[in-house]
């Protein structure tokens, strides 16, 4: 590839990380100084505190998102993957000589990783309704349409969700460029009307902010974190842009953009205190609110597009690592794999956020939700990123715990900063993130009784293969494929066939489809094959957790290896299991019964390895856990 070429490649990348990964932190501005000084924070609106605070959420860009994500969080890349599961794969990859931590590691990953999804309500709810909010700038009787617009915006986002993000991510980059842009051009203006404000970039501000504050200090830092959330982002889609553009988009735009538009917003409020009821939207002259609120509305629209997406690659890789059942997934890209709709997923979220929004009502009203579930999150990836750096990576002990140290000393503050905001709302994305973890961990702890109830009770594939070469079976002219999850028990399909039909194919292929957990596998590795006896073949298909399973593309790749499965003369036979919940042993009853219930509505096997309709069997079995 030319110069020219991987430049020009390096600035696509660069402009589509500015629009998907930045757009949560660059709507930030939108409410979060205004929260700093609400009354319940206890921070009086004056010069002196204007320029602490100011300096506090500077230095906090400074440390939390450049220090920590952009130059170290960014390294700890899952073969090019980030993410809270790609982490937690990592971590427990580093220590898996030591299983019980590695159970651990995977538990707290878990968790941290259904926290998103509260962050995936919350974000898009705060960020319309903190855009539509500046209506009311324009005029306060505008102000009862607020609701009713931002819930028509959320609706109309959620509902072109199946129509895919190709067509409408050609022009996230120049949007959040042109919002990033205006965001520094106007707080250059202020600034320079009030340049004493630039003493907030003096740290020393800051910790004299903090330290004046005593036990007030936490209700300030509850406010101030809302500048950070987004910060996630910044790993979560590593995958989709790479490092390099990420952190050219940060240092080169984003951060420098950010804190100019909050020195300004400072700015304006030294010089008119009444600006406070809505200091961003106030930084404009009249004549620019409206189209400011137009763009502001299509930012957070972008904002919000990148959590919901984020959202179904998570549920993605949660179901190919055995944490949620089978979802139906829709791809929405011909040429981009990543680009996918659950349909699920995306009602699910919509109600969630309409159920913010009109349970709440007002963006600062939200902000008592927001960023406790962010806040864990940070910690959890800081606990993770620990054991990465010190067993995978066997850095330097005393570098790793003093990294580990600092960063979650400065995590356990934002935490406790939240907390104190959890019965003005803070219990809504925890709420859900228990919700989730729940069922996540039923429906892991379920497959793995699942397994051990189905191994007991199965036989043996090798004894019982060289029984049937004693027997006078009749053979049909057909390849017969059988899915297992145990390729050394014979398919329970298998044994249906037989008892029923009294027949064998001519050629039976033992299937077993792998998820690891690294984010691909090379082609070269993908199927493994070996024939156990005249018309009998074991092959394993081999995936990662970001890949998309298609076995019939998998079994082609046999042909080379003695094995040719002959498209049209292929049938595949599914075992679909019945969970009967017993009482005693295994999990709690309730837990069984929604195993159970989440077992009977998980999607089927056949779309989601993609077989083809017309070549599927499935035979039924009970089984108890």
């Amino acid at each position: 590839m030319s110069l020219d070429n991987k430049r020009s490649g390096l600035a696509a990348l660069t402009l589509g990380a500015i629009g998907v990964v930045y757009g949560d932190i660059g709507t930030s501005p939108l409410y979060t100084l205004k929260e700093v000084f609400l009354p319940a924070t206890g921070v009086e609106l004056n010069t002196h505190n204007l320029i602490g605070a100011t300096s506090v959420i500077v230095w906090a860009l400074m440390f939390v998102v450049t220090l920590k994500y952009v130059i170290l969080i960014l390294r700890a890349d899952n073969r090019g993957e980030g993410g809270a599961l790609a982490l937690t794969a990592l971590a427990a990859h580093a220590v898996q000589q030591r299983p019980r931590l590695r159970n651990a590691l995977l538990l707290l990953g878990l968790f941290g990783a259904t926290l998103f999804y509260g962050d995936s309500v919350i974000t898009p709810a705060i960020s319309v309704m903190g855009a539509i909010e500046g209506l009311e700038v324009i005029t306060p009787t505008l102000k009862p349409y607020v609701l009713p617009i931002s819930a028509a915006i959320l609706v109309g986002l959620f509902v072109v969700q199946r129509y895919g993000t190709a067509a409408v991510g050609k022009v996230f980059g120049p949007i959040i460029v042109i919002w990033f842009g205006v965001l520094g051009a106007i707080g250059v203006v202020h600034i320079a009307q009030q340049p004493q404000i630039l003493a907030a970039l003096n740290p020393l501000e800051a910790w004299a902010f903090f330290s004046q504050r005593g036990w007030h200090l936490f209700a300030a830092v509850g406010a101030i974190v809302l500048a950070l959330t987004g910060a996630e982002a910044l790993y979560a889609d590593m995958g989709h842009f790479g490092v390099k553009p990420i952190r050219l988009a940060w240092t080169g735009l984003v951060f420098p953009a950010l804190a100019l538009n909050y020195l300004g917003q400072g700015a304006l409020l030294m010089g008119d205190a009444s600006a406070i009821e809505n200091p961003f939207f106030r930084l404009f002259p009249a004549a620019l609110v409206l189209p400011m609120v137009g763009l502001a509305a299509l930012a957070a629209v972008i904002a919000s597009q990148a959590v919901i997406s984020g959202a179904y690659s998570m549920t993605k890789q949660a179901i190919l690592l055995g944490f949620l059942p089978r979802l139906t997934m829709r791809h929405t890209s011909a040429s981009e794999s990543g680009q996918i709709y659950v349909p699920a997923v995306n009602w699910a979220l919509l109600a969630g956020v309409l159920g913010a929004v009109f349970m709440f009502g007002s963006s600062s009203a939200l902000a008592g939700a927001y960023g406790i579930a962010v806040t864990l999150t940070m910690l959890i990836t800081t606990v993770l990123t620990f054991f990465v750096i010190r067993d995978g990576w066997r850095l330097p002990a005393p570098l790793a715990i003093g990294a580990t140290i600092f960063f979650l000393a400065v995590d356990a503050l934002l935490v406790a900063g939240c907390a104190i905001k959890f019965f003005d709302g803070g219990w809504f994305p925890l709420a859900l993130g228990l919700m989730l973890f729940i069922m996540m961990s039923t429906w892991a702890r379920g497959r793995q009784l699942l397994m051990d109830s189905l191994r007991n009770e199965g036989l043996e594939l090798e004894p019982f293969i060289e029984s049937l070469a004693h027997g006078g079976a009749h053979r049909a002219q057909r390849t017969a494929v059988y899915a297992v999850a145990d390729p050394t028990l014979v398919p329970q399909a298998l044994l249906h066939n037989l008892k029923h039909n009294q027949v064998l194919h001519e050629t039976n292929v033992i299937l077993n489809v792998q998820f690891h957990d690294h984010p691909s596998v090379d082609e070269a590795g993908r199927v493994e094959l070996a024939q156990l006896a005249p018309g009998f073949w074991r092959v394993v298909v081999h995936y990662g957790f970001m890949e998309e399973p298609d076995v019939p593309a998998a079994l082609a790749l046999c042909e080379p290896k003695g094995l040719r499965v002959e498209p049209f003369e292929t049938s595949y036979f599914l075992s679909r299991e019945t969970v009967v919940p017993t009482p005693g042993g295994g999990m709690a009853n309730w837990r069984e019964r929604l195993f159970s219930a989440l077992s009977r509505n998980s999607s089927g096997v056949a779309r989601f390895f993609r077989l083809p309709d017309n070549a599927v069997v499935e035979l039924g079995t009970r089984v108890q856990i």
